[in-house]
C-alpha cells in the first residue's frame, strides 16, 4: 500500500476483514497476549497474515492499529448504553435495541456521541466485548462480557429482590 508523499490512503474493511482480524485477536487475548499498551509484535504478525490469506489483501500493523481504534470507540460507547435501563442487544440484527424512543431521546440529549448508534449494525459485538472488555473493566465485582454470556437464567434466583427479573428488564 504506497501513496503519493503527504497523501495518505484508507483501507475499507469489509466484514470478512473484521471476522479474520477478530479470530486471531480473541484466541491471542484468551492466551495472554493482550499487553497492557497494545498487542504484543507477534498478535500483529499473525492478524496480518490472517487476514492476507483470507481475504487476499494486504494490511499493516498501522491498519490493525486503527481498526482496533474502531473497535474500542464501539465497545465503548455501546457498553455504556447497554449498562443503562430500557437498553439490549438485538444479536439477530447485530445493533442496539431499546424499548421506546423516548428512551433513546433521553439517553442522547446527554450522549451526543452515542446519537449514530441508534440504528448502526455492529458486527462480532460477542468478539469485541471478549476483546475490550476486561480492558474496561474496574472494581471488584468487574467481570467480562463471556463472563456475562456464560450466566444463566437460572441464576436469577440470586438477584437483588430490588431489581425487576431479566425478562421484565428486556435483558
Amino acid at each position: 500500500m504506497s501513496a503519493p508523499k503527504g497523501k495518505r490512503v484508507y483501507l475499507t474493511w469489509t466484514d470478512e476483514m473484521d471476522s479474520a482480524l477478530l479470530a486471531v485477536l480473541v484466541e491471542h487475548h484468551n492466551n495472554g497476549d493482550h499487553a497492557q499498551n497494545g498487542w504484543k509484535p507477534h498478535v500483529y504478525n499473525a492478524a496480518i497474515k490472517n487476514v492476507r490469506d483470507k481475504c487476499n489483501v494486504e494490511i499493516t500493523k498501522d491498519n490493525i492499529t486503527s481498526r482496533c481504534k474502531t473497535f474500542d470507540k464501539h465497545y465503548e460507547i455501546i457498553s455504556k448504553i447497554l449498562s443503562q435501563s430500557g437498553f439490549g442487544w438485538d444479536w439477530d440484527n447485530n445493533k442496539l435495541s431499546m424499548d421506546s424512543d423516548d428512551v433513546w431521546n433521553r439517553y442522547v440529549e446527554g450522549n451526543k456521541a452515542a446519537i449514530c448508534y441508534k440504528t448502526k449494525v455492529v458486527k462480532n459485538w460477542d468478539a469485541i466485548c471478549t476483546i475490550y472488555s476486561t480492558d474496561h473493566a474496574n472494581g471488584q465485582g468487574a467481570r467480562t462480557g463471556a463472563e456475562d454470556a456464560q450466566d444463566s437464567p437460572e441464576q436469577d434466583g440470586d438477584a437483588s429482590p430490588d431489581l425487576p427479573p431479566k425478562e421484565a428488564a428486556n435483558w
